[in-house]
This record gives C-alpha cells, sequence and structure tokens, in this order.
C-alpha cells in the first residue's frame, strides 16, 4: 500500500502568486508576444508599400532619385526574406516539437 505524502505546502508552488495573478501574467506574455509578430509584419508591409509606390514613382517620372527606390527595394527584400526565415524556422520548431515523445 502507497502512503500519502505529508507535509508538502502547495501554496507556495505557484511562487507565491495567485492563479489570476499568473493567468494576468501569461496573458500579458501571449499579447506581448503576438504584439510583436503582428509588429514585424505591418513592418513588412509598410516597406512592400514603400517600394511599390516608388516603383510608381520611377514609372511616372516623379522620383527624384533612383537610389530611393534601390533602397526600398533593397529594404523590402531583405524583410521579407527575414520574414520568411522566421517562419521556416518556427515551422521547423513546432514540427520538431510534434516529434517529441511525451
Amino acid at each position: 500500500m502507497i502512503e500519502a505524502v505529508r507535509g508538502i505546502n502547495v501554496s507556495g508552488l505557484g511562487g507565491g502568486l495567485s492563479a489570476t495573478k499568473r493567468a494576468a501574467e501569461t496573458s500579458t506574455e501571449q499579447s506581448g508576444f503576438a504584439n510583436s509578430i503582428g509588429g514585424a509584419l505591418e513592418g513588412l508591409g509598410n516597406a512592400q508599400a514603400t517600394a511599390k509606390q516608388a516603383a510608381v514613382d520611377g514609372a511616372t517620372g516623379d522620383l527624384s532619385s533612383v537610389s530611393d527606390y534601390m533602397v526600398a527595394a533593397t529594404e523590402a527584400q531583405l524583410t521579407t526574406e527575414i520574414t520568411v526565415a522566421v517562419r521556416n524556422r518556427a515551422i521547423e520548431s513546432f514540427n520538431e516539437i510534434m516529434r517529441m515523445q511525451v
């Protein structure tokens, strides 16, 4: 027969935080991550829009300097490449976690 373990104070296992406070901190961390990802994707969209507008300005003759277009296009390209690399790494990490045995 297995005897019960006595003398363990389970109230201290949460690091002194109440359940609602822990849930609020977890929610804040999750929304912080979501905001970071959303901000990065918004930045990508803005970079692409800037490059597109510079291309239109170049085609219509409104572009003051070709280097402005080159900078905008390169920034959009690099931002896209970084976003794709992060996405690929996230997918690889997810797949690795799914292969873990519990």
